[in-house]
């Protein structure tokens, strides 16, 4: 009997790496880890300074105070007396989120959805074309048919 070879876990390895999905999905990794610093950037650089406008500048330093009065140690950042909660921070969070989601939808997903509808749509009229080809040859195989028969019906009542 004939035994077969184990693929070594070296191979396997190799095999998982070479998997289409698993590249296509380091490099979502690492373009993502590059647009969330472009992101980042904007919302520290732009949105801040326009929601500051009304306020301070840092949306961080939005907070409300559970329990009075509020003391924060200028070199750390952190609460020395009090109980705060730091609303700013999540302010600026949920921005972030929604910037990151939008530019996604508008630039990456509406585009490819519209892409692959007007691809599907090609596919299905190339597919209807090719079924009236079809049908045209059928209906003129049909009529060479009805030809010949009519011919050889027409030559057995001469003979």
């Amino acid at each position: 009997m004939s035994e077969k070879k184990k693929p070594s876990v070296l191979e396997g390895f190799k095999a998982f790496l070479m998997r289409g999905n698993v590249v296509d999905l380091a490099v979502a990794v690492v373009i993502g880890a590059a647009f969330t610093n472009i992101v980042n950037s904007v919302v520290k650089g732009i949105i801040n300074p326009l929601v500051g406008a009304f306020g301070t500048k840092d949306l961080n330093q939005y907070s409300s105070c559970l329990q009075s009065p509020c003391k924060f140690d200028e070199a750390t950042g952190t609460a020395t007396s009090g109980i705060p909660i730091m609303w700013g921070t999540v302010l600026s969070a949920t921005l972030t989120f929604l910037i990151t989601a939008a530019v996604v939808y508008f630039l990456m997903v509406l585009p490819m959805s519209k892409y692959l509808a007007r691809q599907a749509a090609r596919q299905k009229a190339k597919e209807g074309t090719q079924e009236v080809m079809e049908v045209t040859e059928l209906e003129v195989l049909k009529e060479i048919r009805d030809a010949l028969v009519a011919q050889r019906g027409s030559g057995h009542r001469e003979n």
